[in-house]
């Protein structure tokens, strides 16, 4: 099966991150993938997305995503620039802290309102925002077991020289993940 993705957000919220947290993870479970970046010179406050695509057997012939299945949306424009390329019933991970709560979405997507900062603060990671939304991903859409993200996530930021940041992380990714029924 093939699972096709974007991230999309301001810069400075961790998009970029948060697809190779994922792209690595779904490696990291045995997946083929891709990740492309991309993202405006501003950088912090600017527009960046990735686009991921995960494959459990076949070959990925393209790293371009037409129809995704899953949509990150972590601000309004991003919402605004790639909710029409969502497959019918796919998924839209809205960051409910900052997209206005009276906006219209589409009715053949599921979406879900996620108040990523109250999870950050819930988990007393500041800047866990994007984890936080990560664990409820994977908790909505099975992408990756939890246990497997987890690993990965930490030899990741101890392969990066970031292991102090290893239990913040993993406690984001468990409350984002406990925050749905």
């Amino acid at each position: 099966m093939l699972t096709q993705m974007i991230c999309a957000g301001f810069g400075g919220q961790g998009i970029l991150t948060t697809g190779i947290l994922i792209a690595n993870g779904a490696f990291k479970s045995g997946n083929k993938i891709t990740w492309y970046p991309s993202y405006g010179s501003e950088m912090r406050g600017g527009t960046a997305n990735c686009t991921i695509k995960i494959s459990d057997g076949e070959d990925i012939a393209s790293p371009y995503a037409k129809k995704l299945d899953i949509l990150l949306g972590m601000s309004s424009p991003a919402i605004a620039k790639f909710e029409d390329r969502i497959k019918p019933g796919g998924y839209l991970f809205v960051n409910s802290s900052i997209v206005e709560d009276d906006r219209k979405y589409r009715d053949d997507i599921h979406v879900i309102k996620v108040d990523t900062n109250e999870l950050a603060k819930e988990a007393e990671n500041p800047k866990g925002a994007n984890i936080a939304m990560i664990g409820v991903i994977l908790k909505v859409t099975g992408l990756i077991p939890l246990e497997s993200f987890e690993n990965s996530i930490i030899k990741y930021f101890t392969d990066k020289g970031k292991a102090k940041f290893n239990d913040a992380n993993v406690r984001a990714l468990r409350v984002g993940y406990n925050s749905v029924n």
